[in-house]
């Protein structure tokens, strides 16, 4: 019975991402993760190892997830179909595992089937195995349920070998993505239920039981790595953490968004790659009815917690393992996001199926076959139901047009997805409708640098070179290495065309202090874009950003081939006699 359970569980969660399969990159991290990253594109080499350990890149460290991506491209070069297959595989992996460790722990394959179910199928978990750079989210978690398979072992047996599989499993995952580090709390929840091994606490049952202390103590080795991660993850994030918005806008946007992650477990519907943050916008209304409705749930399952151990288990699961994303500490423009709850609904999942069926045990006035009978029904349309609105939920990502215009029709004043459909349809040439909606992000966001620097671009067109400065200025508010880098690059263009050479080499040479690797990157797209789409104005432009690297040489070369697509074209030759001067 088990292992049918298991391959009914693969064979639909699979068929059901299958679609993703075949989806391409998005633009929106997968460049950072992949496609414009040389390290992952070199595959399994002593170089990318080397790298993967110590880089910082993405505001995380996460080896393993370097590596992963390292892997695929080692297997399937820049196709996007086998990276999104090994996410799509993990994710099968990881709902099996689920089943597995839950019917172990527990002893009822049903319910466990349910939960694993709900969890391969529910849509708040597209984005993590649809978005091909949050594959750290479904790598981590197969590792986090690895520890806990490792951990029910040793529950079950304890001795030193046994604990260490369990650390090195937890390891493992931290080396995946950070926001495991609540790992060892979860152990604890365990103990309590389904493990019964605090003494005194719980009826014994298969496990040897312990003293809370002493469980607490046992904990400690894994604490340690909980806490060096945290470390490591603040220094790497340093310079991704927002200043503009303020300790009290965080809590009460925290708050608001953990009641907001528990209406969309049972109302997934409008679901976007992002959700802005919504700032100072919350009314005190839904604040503190978000606060009221948290209250009201703790003290009812601590109520709970002898009759129904699992409703407290599970709630704290969720709240708990949540607390390293839910925005106290701010990273990024989001104020929630669907990747979070990939672990921690599964919490929610444990609590409502065991709740539910223990409710349905007992009602005595309903015969077992009804019962039965009932219970198949209604689990059958709730996985089907989420299993068409995944379906629907992949749809969106089959192209960045339809993930951004989703997000944008779903959310309000949402800079991000405006910055991101924007670029994308510059690249598809649609320049006016790109400037509307950069034009429209920097009204909602004053300081964000990705439409300012779209409008300097603009303006760089056109012409209007002191915009271009203006709007470059503003973009330099950016933390994000790589985007300061790019604006100074843009900028000692700017001045080189203006005739500053001074500003001009001052700028450049800012660009390659940041980012070195920005700027080659610049160079090779922008001589990638023209051998495309040959024209003179971008020839002088590659020029300028040529100079700025000291590659005089190349720089003169691609004057020349400026003008042999224009020989009037002034710029080119002026640029061509100026070379000296910019040495």
């Amino acid at each position: 019975m088990i292992s049918i359970y298991c391959i009914a569980l693969a064979a639909i969660t699979f068929a059901v991402y299958l679609p993703a399969i075949f989806h391409p990159f998005v633009n929106y991290d997968d460049y950072d993760y992949v496609t414009q990253n040389p390290h992952v594109q070199s595959g399994l080499t002593a170089e990318t190892i080397g790298w993967a350990l110590t880089s910082t890149e993405a505001s995380n460290w996460h080896p393993l997830t370097w590596l992963s991506h390292a892997l695929d491209c080692q297997f399937f070069g820049l196709n996007p179909h086998g990276h999104h297959l090994t996410s799509v595989l993990l994710h099968t992996g990881n709902a099996v595992l689920l089943f597995l460790i839950l019917q172990w722990a527990t002893g009822a394959p049903g319910m466990s089937a349910i939960v694993a179910a709900l969890f391969a199928l529910h849509p708040f978990n597209v984005e993590s195995v649809a978005w091909v750079a949050e594959r750290k989210n479904v790598l981590s978690t197969f590792f986090f349920f690895l520890t806990l398979a490792a951990y029910g072992r040793y529950a079950r047996r304890p001795s030193l070998g046994r604990y260490l599989l369990v650390a090195l499993a937890f390891a493992m995952g931290l080396a995946s993505k950070p926001m495991l580090v609540t790992l060892p709390f979860v152990l604890l929840l365990l103990d309590y239920w389904p493990l019964a091994r605090i003494q005194s606490w719980t009826e014994p049952q298969h496990n040897p039981q312990a003293s809370w202390p002493r469980l607490l103590t046992e904990k400690m080795p894994l604490l340690c790595l909980s806490v060096a991660s945290s470390v490591v993850t603040m220094i790497a994030q340093r310079d991704s953490v927002s200043q503009f918005v303020t300790l009290r806008m965080r809590i009460e946007n925290a708050i608001y968004a953990y009641s907001c992650y528990v209406m969309k477990i049972f109302w997934p519907l409008h679901l976007a790659v992002i959700y802005p943050h919504p700032l100072d916008k919350l009314s005190k209304l839904a604040i503190a009815a978000s606060a009221l409705f948290l209250i009201a749930v703790s003290l009812l399952v601590w109520r709970w917690r002898k009759e129904f151990p699992y409703t407290i288990v599970g709630w704290l699961w969720f709240v708990g393992t949540l607390v390293p994303v839910i925005g106290v500490v701010q990273v990024g423009d989001q104020g929630m996001a669907d990747r979070y709850m990939y672990i921690p609904a599964v919490g929610i999942f444990v609590a409502l199926v065991w709740s539910f069926m223990e409710w349905a045990k007992s009602q005595a006035w309903v015969s077992d076959s009804v019962r039965s009978l009932g219970l198949k029904v209604a689990t059958s349309f709730v996985l089907l139901a989420l299993g068409l609105l995944t379906i629907h939920q992949i749809h969106y990502w089959r192209d960045p047009m339809d993930l951004w215009a989703h997000a944008l029709q779903i959310t309000e004043d949402n800079f991000v997805a405006e910055d991101h459909l924007a670029g994308f349809l510059v690249l598809q040439g649609r320049i006016d409708e790109a400037n509307r909606l950069f034009e429209s992000a920097a009204r909602a966001a004053p300081l964000d640098p990705i439409s300012h620097t779209g409008l300097a671009t603009a303006a760089q067109d056109r012409g209007d070179l002191q915009e271009a400065i203006r709007n470059y200025n503003i973009a330099l508010n950016a933390k994000n290495q790589g985007i300061l880098a790019m604006t100074y690059a843009n900028l000692g263009v700017v001045y080189r065309q203006l005739g500053d050479y001074s500003a001009a080499h001052q700028n450049s040479e800012q660009a390659l202090s940041h980012d070195h690797e920005t700027v080659e990157i610049m160079i090779q797209e922008s001589l990638e874009a023209l051998q495309s789409a040959p024209e003179a104005s971008g020839y002088v432009r590659l020029g300028f950003l040529l100079e700025g690297v000291g590659r005089m040489d190349y720089a003169k070369s691609a004057f020349e081939k400026a003008l042999q697509l224009n020989p009037n074209f002034t710029a080119a030759q002026k640029a061509l006699q100026e070379i000296p001067q910019a040495r």
